[in-house]
């Protein structure tokens, strides 16, 4: 539920302050608790928090209030068309500015007020949804990843997620303690042709894989992982692509090549849609036409309309998946790993493909706003992994990173 708290000059008459409150705050369709000017729950309420700017000449009201404050976040200031309200509230965002804090004024038509309420009681629900979160590590990130590392104390400090390391020798050993189980659900699954040997002679070890990171997140309490997953390759003989892509469907967050801002990345998308991401890399690129290749060896089985099971694409063992995601509106997004920087951009996903010179699930997809392959991909990428994600969710997830 939203609170809504007060700073109101004491040179207005109350009464009709009152009124005006009511009259502006009832066609936003709200469900909120009214605090007043009692800011003595500020920050701790759990959900959206509004300071209602009403009056002008309030400034000094705040600043008075302001020691006692939380510093975290955001400060969300709403203000009216009336009463001065705007003109204080611009003060006092200036203010925050100048003390290095985060704030944004809500002011606008009743629709927009409506929609951008709405997206940041979203926010605030998914705020809640990941403090506490635990995420483990397995192994170290891939050598590859130069520049896809995770300051914790931040992640810790900004979001309340901790992120476990666990050595892949626990992995190894359960895996080994395991018992073959039965693969017959597994064996349905049509292969592409030529593949079905290969395929079906792995579907034991990728079970065993599957369940022995199960135990890892049932002793650890973790709430998802990633996975240095290529040094199964010469370990096991085997992939962790149809590992990660059941966890993921189960509700677990799972990523790959021990990408630790990919995982947080993915954390954050289902902290605020519920549902499961694709990582995947860009593959190629037409600047002109802002179309992007996207392709990975798994996803979350749940995202797709329908899946197949092939090798494992670089090493031409294991179980990797080839899965066709439904076309339509999809967003891309990613996290630095000190939450510091965030991509998030709105596009439609156009085709399917099943290249074999790629990974095994492969998407095209047409950016909404073409200029970003050059401004963001081809000149500020944070990293090469990314989050896919069916409908358009890129204006919440920028307020949700905005938030922290």
């Amino acid at each position: 539920m939203t609170t809504i708290y007060t700073l109101t000059s004491s040179l207005h008459d109350h009464a009709a302050v009152e009124a005006a409150t009511r009259s502006f705050l009832e066609p936003l369709s709200i469900d909120y608790k009214y605090a007043g000017d009692d800011f003595s729950t500020y920050g701790k309420s759990g959900g959206l928090e509004l300071i209602f700017v009403r009056t002008g000449g309030t400034e000094g009201l705040f600043l008075q209030k302001f020691p006692s404050l939380p510093k975290g976040g955001t400060f969300y200031l709403l203000a009216s068309g009336t009463s001065n309200s705007l003109a204080a509230s611009m003060e006092i965002l200036s203010f925050l500015t100048r003390q290095g804090l985060k704030g944004e004024i809500l002011h606008g038509s009743t629709e927009y007020l409506r929609g951008r309420i709405a997206t940041l009681e979203k926010v605030a629900a998914a705020k809640a949804f990941l403090n506490g979160k635990r995420l483990g590590v397995v192994g170290e990130p891939s050598d590859w990843l130069i520049s896809s590392g995770c300051d914790r104390k931040a992640v810790l400090d900004k979001a309340g997620i901790e992120v476990l390391d666990i050595p892949m020798s626990e992995l190894l050993a359960g895996f080994e303690k395991l018992s073959p189980d039965s693969t017959a659900e597994l064996e349905k699954v049509p292969c592409r042709e030529g593949t079905l040997e290969k395929v079906k002679s792995s579907l034991e070890g990728a079970d065993r894989i599957y369940r022995a990171l199960k135990e890892l997140i049932g002793r650890y309490k973790l709430d998802g992982l990633t996975l240095r997953c290529f040094d199964l390759l010469t370990s096991v003989g085997n992939t962790g692509c149809l590992a990660l892509a059941r966890l993921n469907s189960e509700g677990y967050v799972a990523t790959c090549e021990g990408d630790i801002p990919a995982m947080l990345s993915m954390l954050f998308a289902r902290a605020l849609t519920g549902g499961s991401g694709f990582q995947c890399n860009p593959s190629r690129m037409d600047p002109s036409k802002g179309e992007i290749v996207f392709a990975h060896c798994t996803l979350p089985l749940s995202m797709a309309r329908s899946y197949s099971f092939d090798t494992h694409f670089e090493s031409g063992i294991g179980v990797g998946i080839h899965g066709e995601i439904p076309e339509g509106p999809v967003t891309l997004f990613k996290l630095s790993g000190d939450l510091g920087r965030h991509f998030a951009a709105s596009a439609s996903l156009e085709a399917n493909s099943y290249e074999l010179n790629l990974c095994r699930t492969q998407v095209l997809i047409r950016l909404d706003e073409p200029r970003l392959i050059g401004d963001y991909f081809l000149k500020k990428p944070i990293g090469n992994h990314h989050i896919l994600l069916p409908g358009d969710h890129a204006a919440a997830l920028c307020a949700l990173c905005e938030a922290l």
